[in-house]
């Protein structure tokens, strides 16, 4: 696959933010000519399927602001100086939801918006799941839902949760408690 890959010439730096960064590389492409490419960076993410003893889902309400709607989405979060992500995913799963969870499965990586940016989530199944105390950041406002994975699969279905990573990861788990997958 080498024969399509694109030779970086020069890179910079054109916005940075708190936590994204949007990059212009001048690259030389395939055909031997010179394009531009923008991408956003981004510290990369983890995301957590949260199942209670029950078999219902611990999900979040949150507002999102770049398409002005309140999602329901599955707990996740940003990795904050290059943490694990398994690490990412406990201290999300406990800040948002207020839960802890005694048993992680990692499922997979997903790049989400490979057209414009780098960034990486890594998906997990948390299990046994405890309650303690939720631990919001300054600013973050969410409501904590209990959902039957047969209802968020119907909502996916019906179009109504439009999250890809909460999309992806209600797949995944519908792989999972049919006996697809491991």
């Amino acid at each position: 696959m080498k024969h399509l890959e694109e030779e970086t010439l020069s890179s910079k730096q054109v916005f940075k933010g708190r936590f994204l960064k949007v990059e212009q590389d001048e690259v030389r492409a395939p055909d031997g000519k010179i394009y531009h490419r923008e991408y956003i960076t981004h510290p990369g993410a983890a995301m957590m399927i949260p199942i209670l003893p029950n078999g219902n889902l611990i999900m979040i309400h949150q507002y999102r602001h770049a398409v002005k709607r309140v999602m329901l989405e599955f707990p996740a979060g940003k990795r904050d100086g290059g943490e694990d992500s398994l690490l990412t995913a406990k201290r999300e799963l406990l800040e948002e939801t207020g839960y802890s969870a005694k048993e992680w499965k990692f499922l997979t990586p997903i790049h989400p918006v490979i057209g414009y940016s780098d960034e990486q989530i890594d998906l997990y199944l948390a299990k046994d799941l405890s309650k303690t105390e939720q631990q919001l950041d300054h600013g973050e406002f969410l409501e904590v839902v209990e959902i039957a994975p047969q209802e968020l699969m119907s909502l996916v279905q019906q179009g109504k949760v439009t999250d890809v990573k909460t999309q992806i990861g209600a797949f995944w788990l519908d792989k999972i408690l049919r006996g697809e997958w491991n």
